[in-house]
């Protein structure tokens, strides 16, 4: 369950969230099952935060930070991730179907069963993340780096 407290700051903005984070130390934010569905919150940090089984759909976190988060289980389908930073982040089982992670950062990232089909991974930094038993069917995957297609 969410932190009531830190789930009010972040729907409240990506501005205000920040200030709000930097103000309090949150190292782990505790986003878990949060439903943020739609959200508009491009430039959010949310590195390190527990966002397991989130609803993030249609969310917009372009040039957001998500190093190290735990995002398994969770929906990100149709998300906006342009830019995004996400490596080392748990992608264990995730739903990105549709989702645009054009120019992300996933070095690292752990994709072990998520659904990226439909995604557009236009320039995507794939180097050293784990493709294991990912669906990548019909993928735009033009100019991805580092993408390693065994196990997939």
């Amino acid at each position: 369950m969410a932190n009531p407290e830190q789930l009010e700051y972040l729907q409240d903005g990506a501005d205000d969230w920040n200030i709000y984070r930097r103000e309090h130390a949150i190292a782990r934010p505790d986003l878990m099952g949060a439903n943020l569905s739609a959200a508009q919150l491009p430039g959010a940090n949310l590195s390190g935060a527990d966002l397991l089984k989130a609803d993030l759909r249609a969310i917009d976190l372009t040039g957001s930070n998500l190093a190290n988060a735990d995002l398994s289980g969770a929906n990100l389908s149709g998300a906006f991730l342009l830019n995004a930073v996400l490596s080392g982040a748990n992608l264990t089982v995730t739903d990105l179907t549709v989702a645009n992670l054009t120019n992300a950062t996933l070095t690292g990232a752990i994709l072990s069963g998520a659904n990226l089909a439909n995604a557009t991974l236009l320039q995507a930094d794939l180097t050293e993340a784990d493709l294991a038993n990912v669906d990548l069917s019909q993928a735009d995957l033009t100019g991805v780096i580092g993408l390693n297609l065994s196990g997939t």
